[in-house]
């Protein structure tokens, strides 16, 4: 006992080193980076419903907790101020809504900006500060639509765009990486997103990118007069199909698998996935969207039905203007009006691996009797109401006035 005591001494300690060691080295790098005098902008470009975490690369050594700025335009007087002046600010991402204020989708975690789940509206200047108004360190933010996104299906001979050059201007798409193939044992696929950039030697000098002269679409560094030429260029995703092993499973040595071990895999259905399966009723005619646990829009997600793979090339959204099933860039599953046909078990996959089962039940929902006392009887009760009030004071209005015209032009003469 005692030593196990001492075990687990032992361990505290070292997580104790291990955790100063990460706060001094974290303070290390404000030792080595010296703000800037004049204050510059970097830029940064992501796709919507993405997560992005901005750090505050540099700052004083005495100030022990920042402020985040939010602008949407330089000098504008609307600042919206991002913190709880403590630095330790903790959000659930699995809770957060798409298209909710952006003052209910942020987080601060040493001394660095995470904005969960970023929507087109959370473009803009971020800035690292103190609740004094000091500006250490600052970012140009540009959040991307999905809503005409290009997609190109390689297998199908599809390609990407093609860069839109003028006298001044070049509109290009700069791709990331592709993802890793979101199944692995069977076919699968991969993604690959694109973002707009323009390249320009009138861009705005206090503003900084990776590589000169060019920045992204959206950044507030390009030109009033040349903005207009973004909306000529959208982003793009990629996706290609793919073909990767599953990691197998130590086989156990001989004789160590017992025989009740034998026994309990009687019994039960060989390509059934040993998974969290969560269970769900949704009433017939609904909406209804699935979510793959854990997962981002920048992660490789697939989805199946039973043992239905739904891949990308015919479930993508805007594939087919007629689809009532499909999956959206931000990687969920959408049914729209459920129909009965749509219950089963439904399987995700993540960065290659199977990970969560949904198994989905539908049914009638039953019409009940509403009674005189309900709100929405009472609105409508007062709805009818005032429209038939309406209708009777401008039937007599009418009346009154043809009266009235009768009696001004006197007896008619015959």
């Amino acid at each position: 006992m005692e030593t196990k005591l001492l075990g687990a001494a032992v361990l505290l300690c070292l997580a104790d080193v291990l955790h100063a060691f990460a706060i001094e080295e974290k303070g290390d790098v404000f030792k080595r980076m010296a703000c800037p005098a004049f204050l510059m902008f970097d830029n940064a470009a992501y796709l919507a419903d993405m997560t992005f975490e901005l750090p505050c690369n540099c700052k004083p050594e005495e100030v022990s907790s920042v402020t985040w700025y939010f602008q949407k335009t330089l000098g504008n007087h609307e600042t919206t101020v991002l913190t709880d002046f403590a630095g330790n600010m903790i959000v659930d991402s699995g809770h957060i809504r798409a298209g909710s204020d952006m003052l209910k989708r942020f987080s601060i975690r040493m001394f660095s900006l995470i904005v969960f789940r970023a929507q087109v509206t959370d473009s803009g200047h971020y800035l690292c500060g103190t609740k004094q108004g000091d500006f250490f360190y600052g970012y140009d933010v540009d959040v991307q639509p999905t809503k005409f996104i290009t997609v190109a299906f390689e297998d199908k001979g599809q390609h990407v765009q093609d860069d839109h050059t003028e006298q001044l201007i070049s509109l290009f798409t700069t791709f990331w990486d592709w993802t890793r193939c979101d199944r692995c044992g069977v076919r699968g696929e991969q993604r690959r997103i694109g973002l707009c950039y323009v390249q320009a030697a009138q861009l705005h000098p206090r503003y900084r990118a990776a590589v000169p002269n060019v920045t992204s679409c959206g950044s507030r560094a390009v030109p009033a007069h040349f903005r207009s030429l973004s909306h000529l260029r959208k982003p793009e995703v990629a996706i290609r199909s793919c073909m990767t092993p599953c990691q197998t499973d130590k086989v156990p040595e001989e004789g160590v698998q017992t025989i009740s071990n034998i026994i309990s895999e009687l019994g039960k259905k060989p390509w059934l996935p040993r998974v969290p399966t969560q269970f769900h009723k949704q009433p017939i005619g609904t909406d209804l969207i699935i979510a793959c646990p854990g997962a981002r829009p920048e992660h490789a997600v697939a989805w199946d039905k039973d043992s239905v793979r739904l891949y990308r090339s015919r479930y993508l959204i805007h594939v087919n203007k007629t689809m009532r099933v499909f999956i959206d860039h931000g990687n969920h599953l959408h049914i729209q009006r459920v129909r009965r046909r749509d219950r089963g078990t439904y399987f995700c996959w993540r960065e290659g691996e199977m990970v969560a089962g949904f198994r989905l039940s539908v049914f009638h929902q039953v019409r009940r009797r509403r009674s005189l006392q309900d709100p929405e009887t009472i609105y409508a009760v007062h709805i009818i109401g005032i429209g038939y009030i309406s209708i009777s004071i401008l039937f007599v209005i009418i009346h009154v006035g043809q009266c009235c015209r009768r009696v001004l032009r006197g007896p008619v003469q015959t």
